[in-house]
Parts: C-alpha cells; structure tokens; sequence
C-alpha cells in the first residue's frame, strides 16, 4: 500500500508490549525486534522514511496495574523502554515522537471512561498523568539529545491532538470559554514545552486553582512542576506534531452551572462545547469538517509558539464505509487547502500525513467507523483491502505535488467493479 500511493514517509508506532512483554527492560522479545527491523528495512529499500511512535496507547498491563501514568515511575520506565528503540532502530530511523496525543491518554483514559484504562478519575488522575507524560517526554528527548543526536543524526517531537475552539459569539465571555479550551485541550501539553515562559497555562493554573479552593482541597488538583521541571521540559521538541480533525463552538453560560461533575477536568475549564448542525458530519460523532478551523489552529500555534516547524501527524475523516467516498476526498481537499493557506501566512509545516491507511480499530467504536484511504474486509479470513477512491486522489498528489480539485482517476473501481470515470 505503501509503494502504491508513492509515500515518501510513514508514521508508525511501535506497540511496547511487543519488544518488553513484562513490561520492564531485563526481558527483551527478539521476535518483536525482528518485526520492526524487518518493516524498517523494508521501507527504507523502498526509499520510504520512517517515522516512528514511541508510545501510541498501549501499555503493558503490568505497568498499569502499577498504576500507569498516574504513578511518576513510568517516566523511568519509558526513558528505559525508548533507550532500547534508539538502540535497536536509531541507526535507520531518524524521524521520532515520544507520544501520541497526551490528552486522550490522561483525559480521555484517566479522567474519564472514554479510553482505557477506563480510570475515570476526572479533576485529578488527567493532571497527575499530564505532569507525569511531560516529564516522561522531556527525560527521553534529552537523553537522545545528548547521548543520540550527534551519533544518530535524528530528530525528535511529541504529537499532540488540537481542536480549533471558536467563540460561538463576539462576547467577551464567549472569547474567555475558547482561549480556556484551547489551554485545556492542547495548551496543556503544548505551552509547557514550546512557549518561552513554560509551566501549564495561565489559564489552567487560575482555572483549577480557584475551583479547588472553592471546593475544599487543601491546594490545587493541578501538581505544580518545579523550577527545574519547568526548565527540563521547556523546549524538549525539536517540532511539534499535530493531530487534527475538527472545530467546536464554545460558549460560556452561567445558568449551565452544575453541568458536569465537580471536580472535573470539563468543570475547571467553564466551557460549554457545541456543533453547528449546517456542518458536514461524518461517520465519528465528534467530527465535522470545518478547514477554516484548522487553518486559524496552524496560524495560532504560529503566534503562540514562534513558529515552531509543525508536522500535520494525523488528520483525516470517517465513513460507513464502502469504496466511493467522495465526503473523504472533500475533506482532505478541503483541509490541504487550508493547510496551503497557513503555509503563505508563513506557518512552518513540514509534512502532512493522512489518518489513515487502512481501516483500523477505533477505541470503543471497534470496526463501525473507517478512517482508511484502504478499505479492509473485516468478514474476510484473508482481511481483503481495495483502495478506496480517496487512495487514488492522495496518491495523485503525491506524485503530482499538485492539489488538484478537479482530478478525476481513470483507473478507480469502485464497489460494483465499475471503473473510473464511468461510474
């Protein structure tokens, strides 16, 4: 599939649980080293870059069950489990990310039961988890810094997930509730490691500061990171990756007091979250096409952070399914568009990579939403894929480096057999 659409890169993790089956860096699975050397050396005969995910998600149950990201070990155990992938692979890959979107993991799987571990702790096991995968994120870039970097010739980022908030009116407290998402959503993880002043927004330490006291903790439910903590991790990025999908309105209303759980991670940020119904919706609730949104993210991460060089790591839209998917090819139009617009107002991307190749298992949705350019038989044995339309159109691109918007393929079969323009 690779070779079909002509990639010249291809974003990949590699699962932790294959290379330390326990977890822990005294028992190394050769088999698991050998999967990877055989997919890195493959790509690279293929003149297709690698570039890879330390952590994307999975985790070793047996470091969950020692409480995970909430327990501040892991920041060894990860420094120890990404020594051995530079070991191993760094002399053919020099394109790495530490993790992948930091909120899903500790909002979404400790602050809430969206994703696994299911902890649903919310208010405080999300900010204990966030201090710890900054922590765990900086201790590996600086350990590649300085023991990989001049040996290895590579380069080294985190991705995070950015949702654009729009002020749902002109209102200064409509203004307030989208400046308070964007800090809670990706200003989290983005201003401690790339603005100049560093440490969790100002927006956030305010926020959760004030609802602690007002509900009785002793101090605030956001870990303070120290002066040092601060210094280690502010500029741990050689670029930032971002995985981007969609907009939401944002309001602030005072008569919604009382909405979500106190404490809670929603409550602290005082924003109410909502869709316009005029925006085309795809198959995954929360996604909606809005490229203006992702062009007003790219230039704010811009303003925000220096410009710092971007890597669009994930971006991408979900269907029901089948071969003609013209809302997909829409979409992606539609955002590299805006992605060419934020390139003239001077933003520093570097790449663009589309989510995703093939269908995949998506969380808790399992098979019923299908982000892939490739379509996967999941009632076949043999897991048949054919290329969708939106295959034929992104490989056209790649070898055009042209964003064509009236290009039609003649060799398209779509799910009848009908070929191309005939259909």
């Amino acid at each position: 599939m690779m070779k079909e659409l002509g990639l010249d890169f291809y974003r990949f993790s590699i699962s932790w649980s294959r290379i330390l089956p326990n977890g822990f860096a005294d028992k190394i699975n050769q088999p698991g080293i050998e999967y990877y050397n055989n997919l890195i050396n493959e790509m690279i005969d293929n003149n297709i870059t690698p570039f890879v995910t330390i952590y994307h998600w999975d985790l070793p149950y047996n470091l969950q069950k020692l409480g995970g990201w909430a327990n501040p070990l892991v920041i060894d155990w990860f420094t120890d489990f990404s020594k051995i992938l530079f070991d191993k692979f760094g002399d053919r890959v020099q394109y790495w990310m530490t993790i992948n979107e930091p909120k899903q993991i500790c909002y979404e799987g400790y602050g809430s039961d969206m994703k696994a571990p299911f902890l649903n702790v919310t208010g405080v096991a999300d900010y204990t988890c966030a201090k710890n995968v900054l922590l765990a994120h900086a201790k590996v870039y600086h350990l590649y810094d300085k023991e990989y970097r001049k040996l290895q010739n590579g380069t080294i980022g985190i991705s995070i997930s950015c949702t654009w908030y729009e002020p749902a009116s002109d209102t200064k407290d409509d203004y307030q509730a989208a400046v308070d998402a964007r800090q809670f959503d990706w200003g989290q993880y983005a201003h401690p490691i790339f603005s100049h002043q560093g440490d969790f927004p100002a927006e956030m330490k305010s926020n959760i500061a004030l609802k602690s006291a007002e509900q009785g903790f002793p101090k605030s439910r956001l870990p303070e990171l120290s002066a040092t903590e601060v210094a280690l991790i502010r500029g741990s990025s050689d670029f930032l990756g971002i995985n981007s999908y969609t907009t939401k309105l944002t309001y602030r209303d005072a008569s919604l007091e009382g909405m979500y759980p106190v404490p809670s991670y929603l409550d602290d940020m005082g924003a109410v979250m909502i869709k316009d119904p005029s925006w085309p919706q795809a198959q995954s609730v929360w996604l909606q096409a809005i490229p203006w949104g992702f062009l007003k993210l790219l230039v704010e991460v811009k303003n925000l952070y220096a410009n710092p060089p971007v890597y669009i790591t994930e971006n991408g839209w979900s269907t029901a399914g089948g071969l003609l998917d013209e809302d997909r090819i829409a979409y992606y139009r539609s955002y590299l568009t805006a992605l060419l617009d934020a390139v003239g107002e001077g933003c520093d991307i570097k790449a663009y990579t589309a989510w995703s190749l093939m269908d995949n298992f998506e969380w808790k949705n399992g098979y019923t939403e299908k982000f892939g350019l490739y379509e996967v038989d999941f009632s076949s044995p043999e897991r048949t894929r054919r290329a969708r339309k939106s295959a034929y159109i992104y490989r056209e691109i790649i070898r055009s480096r042209q964003l064509n918007l009236n290009y039609e393929p003649e060799d398209f079969v779509d799910d009848n057999d009908n070929k191309g323009k005939d259909i």
